[in-house]
């Protein structure tokens, strides 16, 4: 399990969501078919995060991208016919309806599901890729305007680094994020 994803997952535990890790669907030979490519792997989701509340879950994908670039806005915008890239679920609207609808039906026969969930894919970036001379969160800001006009959740870094902050102010947990959280904002520390 990569360590970013640890912290997303502590994170989504803290919104009062169950968190699975590295989830694979079980994508039929049929469907793969329908999207094109008989022969893929099963699809992995990096998170999934189960709302028993909302009745919700969102399949997250986690880019900490953190020695790098960022996440850049343009990748996410392409549209495939066939899935391709590291965006897939994102950049391909035949490959995401299937898998998400597999994905759900997966759920459902696990008991983790029912008929009235509903399945939403969301994108927590550790960084995104900002242009020179840009006003600082420009990237994002047009990031989160493009996902969310889609029905895509955003976590965007500020986000993240928000959520972080906020769990110092929660009860001693023998939880690494927790703990660097209070080291970190120890003037919000309980």
């Amino acid at each position: 399990m990569d360590n970013f994803e640890g912290i997303i997952a502590t994170l989504l535990e803290a919104d009062h969501y169950w968190v699975r890790r590295s989830f694979k669907i079980d994508v039929t030979l049929e469907e793969k078919r329908e999207v094109g490519k008989h022969s893929i792997p099963r699809p992995e989701i990096d998170l999934l995060a189960l709302s028993y509340s909302k009745n919700e879950v969102v399949a997250f994908e986690v880019k900490s991208f953190l020695n790098s670039p960022g996440v850049r806005l343009a990748d996410l915008q392409k549209e495939h016919d066939l899935q391709e890239g590291r965006y897939k679920l994102f950049t391909s609207r035949g490959y995401r309806k299937v898998v998400l609808a597999r994905l759900k039906l997966d759920l459902i026969s696990h008991g983790m599901a029912n008929s009235d969930t509903t399945v939403k894919l969301g994108l927590a970036a550790g960084k995104v890729y900002q242009k020179k001379n840009e006003p600082p969160m420009t990237q994002s800001n047009l990031m989160r305007e493009f996902l969310e006009k889609n029905d895509f959740i955003f976590w965007s870094p500020e986000d993240i680094r928000q959520r972080v902050k906020a769990l110092a102010q929660r009860a001693y947990e023998n939880d690494p994020v927790i703990i660097a959280a209070k080291i970190l904002f120890p003037e919000l520390t309980k």
